[in-house]
């Protein structure tokens, strides 16, 4: 019996079939099957046996491409020839064919990937601009505080000028009447000292406290300008004085030299008789002595200290009882001994001890003077000092030794 042809292309049902199954085969791997002579059914039932056959099982075949089910089996002709057979129903396409994946439009990410690099460029201008706009702002600003220290430079150096113009009349200040304009300079120059200090502490200029500055320059400014003004009208009004008054200081000059000079000659014979009539000594020796009262030479094992000196003739100084105060100072410098103090140039000073001799203007030697030590002596250099009726009549030094 002929298949009926529903193909308006001319293929048969039969064709459309095996042409599917072809296509799941090569899908599968399996080798294709030979078409038998006749073309019909019997070449389907062949085909499927040898693909029973080539498996080699009949469990279920590969999840890509179904395998067609056992046909039944065929009866025996007599039976054929008993009943006729009834036409086979075709398998629909659909459980031979299995359309493939599709594959994913190229179109979809490639608009994917401009739109992601787009935003990234997105991105990455609004950073440069932000990035710019910083950098610019502190370009300005680093500008700006630029400009601010090199006019705070103009101001201070403008003021050190000012200052060394007010130091040119600063010793006229005694010519003004009111030293107010002083008092206001002074008030005025403290406050630009004080705005210097600020700006000079502070990292960040401020406009306000440079603009502040500008204003307190220019007060100082005006009271420099009439405090010169003063000091040059009154200058000019000296001058005339001072002119008049030429002669009168030259004649008080001459007058005041010939004074000194009077004064200068009656000094050189006052002090002549001064020293006329001064008491003089000679002589003066300082000598450690032990404890029988001889000389001992090591210093630290001296009991006493002798002074000697002698009085030499003097006929200009006045006779009668003399006392001679004796100081006697250690290495150290140090006054040794506690002999009460006397009357000298106005003052008191403390003596070592003090002796007194009767003069009648002959010469008197041999005379000590004796200190009990009291302590150990250190050696090394001591002074000896002798002083009588508010002189000093002798001061020398001596080395003891150990």
């Amino acid at each position: 019996m002929a298949e009926t042809n529903n193909n308006p292309g001319g293929q048969t049902l039969n064709e459309r079939l095996r042409r599917a199954a072809e296509m799941a085969r090569r899908q599968s791997g399996e080798p294709q099957e030979t078409e038998g002579p006749a073309g019909g059914s019997a070449g389907g039932r062949t085909s499927q046996t040898s693909q029973t056959s080539q498996t080699g099982q009949t469990g279920p075949t590969s999840p890509t491409a179904p395998v067609n089910p056992p046909m039944p089996p065929t009866p025996p002709k007599a039976a054929e020839s008993a009943a006729p057979r009834e036409p086979r129903r075709p398998r629909p396409v659909e459980e031979y064919y299995t359309e493939p994946p599709r594959k994913p439009q190229k179109k979809s990410k490639t608009a994917l990937w401009l739109g992601i690099l787009l935003g990234l460029a997105v991105v990455a201008l609004a950073f440069l601009f932000v990035n710019n706009s910083r950098q610019q702002a502190e370009h300005e600003e680093q500008l700006q505080q630029l400009q601010l220290a090199n006019e705070q430079l103009q101001l201070a150096n403008e003021y050190e000028s000012l200052n060394n113009e007010f130091a040119q009349y600063e010793n006229q200040t005694s010519l003004l009447a009111n030293d107010s304009i002083v008092q206001k300079y002074s008030a005025a120059r403290a406050q630009v000292e004080k705005l210097l200090q600020e700006l000079k502490n502070e990292k960040n200029k401020s406009a306000a406290q440079i603009s502040k500055l500008k204003g307190e320059i220019a007060t100082l400014k005006g009271i420099l300008r009439t405090y010169v003004e003063q000091i040059d009208s009154l200058s000019k009004q000296n001058q005339a004085l001072m002119s008049e008054n030429k002669d009168i200081k030259q004649q008080n000059q001459q007058l005041a030299q010939t004074v000194q000079s009077v004064q200068a000659n009656n000094k050189v014979l006052n002090e002549r008789m001064t020293l006329a009539e001064k008491l003089n000594v000679t002589g003066v020796t300082l000598t450690p002595l032990n404890k029988k009262g001889k000389t001992e030479k090591n210093v630290t094992k001296a009991r006493q200290l002798m002074v000697t000196f002698t009085i030499p003739q003097n006929n200009s100084t006045p006779v009668g009882e003399k006392t001679i105060y004796c100081r006697i100072t250690n290495p150290e410098g140090e006054l040794l001994g506690n002999g009460g103090s006397f009357s000298f140039e106005g003052g008191n000073v403390a003596c070592t001890a003090r002796k007194s001799v009767e003069y009648a203007g002959e010469e008197i030697g041999g005379i000590k003077i004796y200190w009990d030590v009291n302590a150990t002596l250190t050696p090394g250099e001591y002074t000896v000092e002798l002083f009588a009726d508010n002189y000093r009549l002798a001061s020398r030094r001596f080395t003891l030794k150990k």
